[in-house]
């Protein structure tokens, strides 16, 4: 299907949008772990830490699926694919990628 075909069936804007809520949740879910971890290894409290890991997990598992499908619409390389699945793994990296795939969306609908 031609990219045009695709962005006015709203498939990949969809993917997109999808991609786009899953990277901010992830992102932020991601920081409440650090800080939690903080605090178990700090203060000595590792409540925090049993209740957002689990929590964060399945967040990134829906975060891959989420990016997968956004990948195979927009039909992107395994290098791409790999660094923004790899991008919900890193504190503020998942913040970065969405604004740089945002940017691409955008700018350039043949990269999609």
């Amino acid at each position: 299907m031609a990219d045009a075909e695709l962005r006015s069936d709203g498939r990949l804007r969809g993917a997109f949008g999808r991609y786009r809520v899953m990277a901010y949740v992830v992102g932020v879910m991601l920081l409440l772990l650090v800080a939690a971890m903080v605090v178990k290894y700090v203060g000595g409290h590792p409540f925090l830490v049993r209740v957002v890991a689990p929590i964060h997990g399945f967040l990134y598992i829906a975060y891959l699926v989420v990016a997968l499908d956004l990948a195979s619409k927009a039909r992107w390389s395994l290098g791409r694919t790999v660094l923004v699945l790899l991008a919900g793994t890193v504190p503020f990296c998942s913040f970065v990628m969405e604004r740089r795939v945002e940017q691409d969306f955008r700018s350039a609908p043949a990269a999609f």
